[in-house]
């Protein structure tokens, strides 16, 4: 074992940087010394000599002292609120609560024995004071006025429970996921796009009887070709991807003269593919000829009613959408990138930059207006669900991260960790592990700006949708932080307040009255499963990856409090996985490091140890094991014999699809996040082809739990 410096230890410690960890396979691991120095210097601290460690352990314990205030606390309703305050010792302070919603509650001083600090050449005190237990949810301001001035902080109560939406009930709900981008109809622009969505929710809830419809995370992606396919990989988590938009469902397409919307429907029609070809999405393809119609129908201006909703709209957004446009703009000027913009640009406060806004401020009002009218596609959308009876609608999804060249990291550059991305260490399914290319939100910094990134991304997630899947939630816990060089093989975790960010992720639902969803999949600790129970955050089950020492999971033995699901989008469709194609895919590509006939005979293994369960359990009859559309009905009873209250049932499945969305571990190897939705034969499919199909009605009707489904007349 290899003893590291005690010191390195302790600064470790104060950042919550893991010195060992448990892998997969249940080993206990050591972090490096030189990782864990890595992961420091990412976060301004240089851990390299014992002189430059015991320099950063005395800034460290005095900056706490030198602060009148910590600039944000965060805790859940009920519980007795203590503030701690940092003046010169023997000073007079005041301290108040503003609350959100008007009001003002003055603190009461209670006892505190900690020892006057000689700090700066100055001895200060500490001081605690109380608030009491009945301080209403919300985002309310911590005031201190004494010898020093007036000082502000953050104290955000939230609710200790989210639960499920009222219009749940006490009813399970069942509904599709899908790429969103996958799903094409007769009148797309190459890409699905919000106005499949709401065709697609319609078909699913009124005449499918889902509840929800979990799509792909909408986050924008580059304004310029080439754009990122991954919408895992986004240019920014708070603002959506234009390239969505149904340019003809903008109401201001009827104003254009006859010549423009002629010329508007002679783009989208130039995107056109033969029917049944299965041609990879190409975003840029799409994006080009959209981008001019869009520009057309910006041109056109707005009625004075519209205007004044626009206007209310970047009035609300504020700052983070004035800087997300300009990047835009910048984007288009000069490229993705802006780390290879001339320098005066790469900083979000240059004077160049304000200049450049200002002389391109129609650039830039055009980028705030795509971000107006996708928010309104997506209501639209979410419109359509409640109409259809859908219990909760639309389930978006929020990814990890953003790229390193993103929106975000431009205007946000501090509140990021640099010289690290974030990844996953080494599991069964990715058994060198994976380095995802996001720097991370650095936690000391988040919290000096009092979660307010993370605070607007979620709730512009939720002001649109009936709820919000949090892919990786665990990273709200702890993630693996890659030094840049060592591979992610060598990071090591580090740990999040996740107190701060799931108590905002709970205050923000409660008050959307959103359903929220942790994918919770991987190298968990089992005490975060029991802490996400009990604030009534749902889990994530997929019936693959549930088994007992090896043998599958009985049904009864289910969460409750989670969304399951016999694949996900990393996986291929089940008729896939029953024929091996992620093994041989696998293989292809590399990222084995067993023999490929081993893995597919563990493959075989388990999924015979499924059948024989599916048989046993009632589900699938036996002379039906050879049938993969049989199998995967069969896999879909299962679900329901779980408690688990939220079911999901992949699209790709409904119509016989056997192609993956996504290899983790590649990136152009494999045509992530471009498959188009297919059949069994990889013929491409419409959103009109998939209304007229039988598998989804029989596969509704198995989620339903009846026989007949389909209230379409022949």
């Amino acid at each position: 074992m290899t003893q590291l410096p005690d010191d390195l230890t302790q600064l470790a410690a104060h950042f919550g940087i893991a010195l060992g960890f448990t892998d997969w396979k249940g080993r206990n691991l050591e972090i490096s010394q030189e990782s864990v120095t890595a992961v420091l210097g990412a976060l301004g601290v240089d851990a390299s000599t014992p002189e430059s460690r015991a320099a950063a352990l005395t800034e460290l314990s005095d900056a706490q002292w030198r602060r009148v205030l910590n600039p944000c606390t965060v805790v859940e309703h009920g519980g007795g609120i203590s503030i701690a305050v940092h003046v010169p010792a023997g000073s007079h302070v005041e301290v108040r609560l503003e609350l959100e919603t008007g009001g003002v509650r003055a603190g009461q001083q209670i006892d505190n024995w900690e020892g006057d600090r000689w700090i700066d050449g100055q001895s200060r005190g500490e001081g605690t004071f109380y608030f009491g237990t009945e301080v209403p949810l919300g985002y309310h301001r911590i005031v201190a006025e004494g010898l020093e001035g007036r000082f502000e902080a953050t104290l955000v109560v939230t609710p200790d429970h989210v639960g499920f939406p009222a219009a749940m009930g006490e009813k399970r709900t069942w509904g599709y996921a899908t790429q969103l981008y996958s799903v094409v109809s007769k009148k797309s622009w190459g890409v699905g796009d919000l106005a499949d969505l709401a065709d697609l929710v319609a078909f699913s809830g009124a005449e499918q009887g889902a509840g929800h419809v979990l799509i792909n995370p909408l986050h924008a992606a580059q304004p310029t070709a080439p754009m990122e396919p991954s919408p895992y990989l986004p240019a920014s988590r708070r603002f959506l991807n234009p390239l969505y938009i149904r340019p003809e469902s903008i109401p201001e397409f009827a104003d254009l003269g006859r010549q423009d919307r002629s010329r508007v429907r002679k783009l989208r029609k130039s995107l056109r593919a033969p029917d049944g070809e299965p041609r990879a999405i190409d975003r840029d393809g799409s994006w080009r000829v959209k981008d001019e119609a869009l520009r057309l129908i910006f041109a056109a201006g707005l009625r004075p009613a519209r205007q004044i909703l626009f206007d209310h709209f970047v009035r609300r957004e504020g700052h983070s959408l004035q800087d997300f446009a300009t990047w835009c703009a910048l984007a288009v000027e000069f490229g993705n990138d802006w780390r290879e913009w001339p320098q005066p640009y790469r900083d979000v406060d240059s004077a160049e930059v304000r200049s450049f806004a200002k002389k391109q401020s129609e650039s830039v009002e055009f980028h705030t207006w795509l971000q107006w009218i996708a928010g309104q596609q997506v209501s639209a959308a979410q419109t359509v669900a409640e109409e259809a009876g859908m219990s909760v609608g639309i389930l978006t999804d929020l990814a990890v991260g953003v790229s390193r060249s993103s929106a975000e990291t431009w205007s946000m550059p501090g509140i990021f960790a640099d010289g690290v991305t974030v990844g996953a260490p080494p599991d069964d399914y990715n058994q060198s592990g994976q380095d995802w290319g996001q720097p991370p939100w650095r936690p000391d910094k988040l919290q000096e700006v009092a979660y307010a990134p993370f605070r607007e991304m979620v709730a512009a997630a939720m002001r649109h949708s009936g709820g919000v899947r949090v892919d990786h939630i665990i990273g709200l816990f702890r993630l693996w932080w890659v030094p840049q060089g060592l591979g992610p093989r060598h990071g090591t975790y580090v740990r999040n307040n996740h107190e701060a960010l799931i108590g905002i992720l709970a205050l923000e639902a409660h008050r959307a009255q959103s359903l929220v969803v942790g994918e919770d999949l991987g190298t968990v600790e089992p005490w975060v499963r029991q802490y996400l129970a009990r604030r009534g955050i749902l889990g994530t089950s997929v019936l693959w990856f549930e088994n007992d020492d090896g043998r599958p999971l009985d049904a009864h033995r289910w969460r409750e409090y989670c969304l399951a699901s016999v694949t996900t989008h990393d996986l291929p469709p089940t008729l896939g996985y029953l024929a091996g194609d992620h093994v041989r895919l696998r293989d292809s590509l590399g990222l084995l490091t067993e023999p490929l006939q081993e893995e597919l005979d563990a493959a075989r293994d388990e999924q015979k140890a499924w059948l024989d369960k599916l048989v046993t359990d009632g589900v699938l009859d036996a002379e039906d094991k050879d049938d993969p559309a049989e199998v995967m009905l069969a896999l879909h009873r299962y679900l329901l014999r779980t408690p688990s209250r939220v079911l999901l049932a992949s699209l790709t499945d409904a119509v016989g699809e056997r192609r993956t969305q996504n290899q983790p571990g590649t990136i152009d190897e494999y045509p992530n996040w471009r498959v188009p939705l297919g059949d069994a034969s990889g013929r491409a499919l419409t959103l009109e082809d998939v209304f007229e199909a039988e598998l989804p009605r029989r596969l509704a009707a198995v989620m339903n739990e009846t026989e007949v489904i389909s209230t379409r007349k022949a």
